[in-house]
């Protein structure tokens, strides 16, 4: 019976859909996470009367077809790359991105992944680095015993040097953009990786080109909205729900048949 192969696509489907709901919700509180959304498509159609068909020699039009469908597959879970709430911390290297862009990371096999966590910290070496020791490029090493970090909004890096009370500019943060943020590749650790689907990464300065700025001593938020998820979840759980019903009615329809046989 087609109806269970068909419900039973949309229990995976569901299935697949509550696992992304879950992810969205274990990464609320992650520095700069970007919640997915589960998308579907409808699968292929038996055309047992197809729509259109002359039904007699006077040209006569069949105005409704009859069309059997054969359930749902998930398209695709998109990254949707709307800004999260900017909370303050008041750490010198914690750094907010305002706007469109990711800061660039140089990975240890000398590859480049993005993020929007600029959740900074610093190296032996005076380097700033991310939490996981990646450099974060252009590299920029802040000189022992100085003074004063300050980053401003056109990302622009200066300390005050011991000895002295004139701030020195010590290098400059830049931004980079895709054409299409949604085709980065997550690889974990709040990184992305480019693809061709995301297109060739533009490097460029905060507050121009379409970039955003920056903020010193905050952080970009996750942008999941617990309320919508949990809306989500619960329509999910019902859809479930529903399908496997389906699964219960064909079952007892067959059992019904086969009795009709004995």
């Amino acid at each position: 019976m087609r109806a269970l192969s068909t419900a039973a696509s949309g229990m995976m489907a569901m299935q697949l859909n509550v696992q992304v709901i879950a992810n969205n919700l274990a990464n609320m509180t992650t520095t700069g996470y970007k919640r997915q959304r589960a998308e579907f498509e409808d699968l292929l159609y038996e055309h047992v009367s197809r729509i259109g068909t002359q039904t007699s020699s006077q040209g006569n039009i069949l105005p409704v077809g009859i069309d059997l469908g054969s359930g749902v597959k998930t398209v695709g879970t998109p990254r949707l790359m709307t800004q999260g709430t900017l909370t303050q911390t008041g750490a010198s290297l914690d750094v907010a991105i305002r706007g469109q862009g990711f800061f660039k990371i140089q990975m240890p096999d000398g590859t480049y992944a993005y993020t929007r966590d600029g959740s900074f910290q610093m190296d032996a070496q005076g380097r700033i680095v991310t939490a996981q020791g990646n450099v974060v490029m252009p590299s920029i090493s802040i000189p022992a015993n100085s003074t004063g970090l300050t980053i401003n909004s056109q990302g622009q890096v200066s300390v005050i040097p011991q000895g002295s009370t004139t701030p020195t500019v010590l290098g400059q943060i830049t931004l980079t953009r895709f054409v299409n943020q949604a085709g980065l590749l997550p690889v974990g650790d709040n990184l992305y990786t480019e693809t061709p689907a995301s297109g060739t990464p533009q490097d460029g300065l905060p507050s121009t080109d379409g970039a955003g700025d920056l903020l010193q001593g905050n952080l970009e938020q996750s942008n999941v909205d617990s309320v919508s998820e949990i809306t989500n979840l619960i329509a999910a759980q019902r859809a479930y729900e529903m399908n496997s019903k389906v699964i219960t009615a064909a079952d007892q329809m067959l059992q019904t048949n086969a009795n009709l046989m004995r």
